[in-house]
């Protein structure tokens, strides 16, 4: 079962070359055009309603939420993975790749905002970040200062959202494997 155009190629007999052919060789297969239906549609209606429902769920006082985020840069481009946990099993990944150029310590800082974005959004009140980032998790938690202004605008930017939780915890994860995205 497909959706493509081949339903206009398989019953007509005059269409030239290489599509002859195949029509010719799947004729005999008993080939026949189904449409797919509204399954596409019924799969995004399921999906937001499962993100509503685990965005509007009571939250448990004692439940933590559990981010890990990597960003890399290099010659072709830079980008982030972000893996978000939550309460009974949630599980959100993304991945983004971006337009600009950017430092692996500007990727870094990107991959933390977005997860704290996308953990603040959810609902979380209490987060724990893991970064592989040891100037990210050192800026954040004021072990270090910030001396290039861009890294300072990502700083001041994290403390601002690290704020709009009612506990919050950045540690650094030598190896994050689990968020790790390829550029």
């Amino acid at each position: 079962m497909i959706d493509l155009l081949i339903r206009k190629v398989l019953p007509k007999p005059d269409v030239a070359g290489r599509m002859v052919r195949w029509a010719i060789e799947l004729s005999e297969f008993d080939v026949q055009y189904e449409p797919i239906g509204p399954i596409k549609g019924q799969v995004y209606a399921d999906f937001i309603v499962e993100l509503s429902l685990a965005a509007t769920h009571q939250e448990e006082p004692n439940s933590r939420w559990v981010l890990s985020v990597d960003g890399s840069s290099n010659q072709q481009g830079s980008g982030v993975g972000v893996i978000l946990e939550g309460p009974n099993g949630l599980l959100i990944e993304q991945a983004l790749r971006f337009a600009f150029k950017a430092s692996n310590n500007q990727a870094e800082y990107e991959a933390l905002i977005a997860g704290m974005l996308l953990a603040k959004q959810m609902g979380a009140k209490s987060l724990l970040a893991k970064s592989d980032s040891l100037l990210v998790t050192e800026q954040v938690t004021g072990e270090y200062q910030a001396k290039d202004p861009q890294m300072g605008a990502y700083l001041e930017y994290g403390k601002i959202l690290k704020e709009t939780f009612a506990v919050f915890e950045l540690v650094h994860i030598p190896d994050n494997r689990m968020a790790e995205l390829t550029c």
